[in-house]
């Protein structure tokens, strides 16, 4: 079967035909020439309506996918067209990404390699630049965001994530049952930042919302009560149960130094990961030092008991059962005289409202997906060894989280 015929199956297009192939053993690249088919009229690039020939431009030079390990390139001269409408203007290239020098298809299969690998390892493994490679990207993800689907929202997550030192991203995922994807990604933790994302998804999509799962920053929580308010605000378990570890942690550290200065600095040496981990995750050592340190009559212990003691909150069903035990508890560790853990007790007390309402929808909802999405991004930063640029990030998020459509081709080259 001959390359021409395989292609005219695959990739063809109607007005266009596959010439002259040439293969150069040499650079291993296989040169394949488009002709314009005089039976048809050329189309504007604009309007696409067909339209007189006015003259041609250079011969432009197009990569396409490679076959065999060979470098593929498709040599076509375009032409200018003289349309009614918009006058003289080069013809559409039904292959072409605009000004770029790979072809859609070879564009598509970039981005789809583009998700798996560092953008990097892609421009290696195809021989071209890495600015092809996000060129290739970018198209396929303003594809994605102009074409995707953004109703049937009914839960959606808002967080930040620390991006190049002391900056933060807001990020807005929908975790709706089914769809859960990246909504929107924005510079700063501000105010006017998730306002901004909201109204860039647009308010008539979030209509439906139900709740926001959150964390307890205040400015985020003013502009859900604004913008959303028939939606539920959810202070999520993850974040929650952190304020608890970072309690322990600090409880910890300083009962560490108090044992060394007495001579007794060994006792809680290595201990951190014993406290901070779940109970079911702890390794046998790890479990054992657990046993050994329940025996000391700590500081450390007797908070990591409050915590655990706290973890029934989330085993019960209904709300009022659920406050009852909130306000047995928090009267606890008020009387426990282990400040940090005060802290977090006048915290729960200050934003019990809004951590009853996860018990409000069905099924429960968390940011632990969110995190989840958040530690994704965190790979994807450290995959790509850092970006530059906010716009090859936010693209990169985008194209790996956003479940996004990608450009429908007659044939799957992927």
């Amino acid at each position: 079967m001959l390359l021409q015929t395989v292609l005219n199956d695959i990739y063809k297009f109607a007005g266009f035909q596959y010439k002259k192939i040439i293969l150069d053993n040499k650079t291993k690249e296989l040169t394949i020439q488009i002709l314009s088919d005089k039976r048809y009229k050329p189309l504007c690039g604009k309007c696409r309506n067909p339209s007189s020939g006015y003259d041609k431009l250079k011969e432009r030079i197009f990569l396409f996918i490679p076959m065999w390990g060979l470098k593929v390139k498709l040599l076509y001269t375009p032409r200018r067209v003289n349309c009614k409408e918009h006058g003289i203007v080069v013809e559409h290239i039904p292959w072409a990404i605009g000004k770029s020098p790979i072809t859609e298809a070879f564009g598509i299969y970039l981005a789809h390699w583009a998700k798996k690998l560092d953008w990097k390892e892609v421009a290696k493994t195809f021989y071209v630049s890495w600015d092809i490679v996000f060129n290739a990207v970018q198209y396929v993800v303003a594809y994605g965001l102009k074409n995707r689907i953004l109703q049937g929202i009914k839960q959606i997550g808002v967080d930040e994530i620390h991006f190049n030192k002391m900056k933060y991203l807001t990020m807005i995922y929908d975790i709706t049952a089914n769809q859960k994807r990246l909504l929107w990604i924005g510079k700063e933790r501000k105010a006017k930042t998730l306002l901004r994302g909201l109204r860039k998804i647009g308010l008539s999509n979030l209509q439906g919302v139900t709740a926001v799962s959150i964390d307890m920053w205040q400015a985020y929580v003013k502009v859900v009560k604004k913008k959303l308010p028939k939606a539920i605000i959810i202070l999520d378990r993850f974040h929650i149960m952190k304020k608890f570890n970072e309690a322990i942690d600090e409880v910890r550290r300083k009962e560490y130094v108090d044992l060394k200065a007495k001579g007794h600095g060994t006792v809680l040496k290595n201990s951190r990961w014993c406290f901070l981990k779940k109970p079911e995750n702890l390794t046998e050592k790890q479990e054992q030092r657990m046993k050994e340190l329940a025996k000391q009559n700590l500081m450390t212990y007797k908070t990591n008991l409050l915590r655990e003691s706290f973890q029934k909150f989330w085993l019960y069903t209904c709300s009022t059962t659920a406050e009852k035990f909130l306000e047995d508890w928090t009267l606890i560790a008020m009387r426990s005289k282990i400040e940090p853990i005060k802290k977090v007790a006048k915290m729960l007390r200050r934003h019990k409202k809004n951590i009853l309402n996860w018990f409000m929808v069905s099924p429960r909802i968390s940011n632990g997906t969110v995190e989840g999405f958040n530690n994704k991004a965190k790979t994807i930063i450290r995959q790509h060894y850092g970006f530059r640029t906010f716009s090859a990030l936010e693209l990169a998020l985008y194209h790996s989280m956003g479940d996004l459509p990608m450009p429908q081709l007659t044939h799957s080259f992927v």
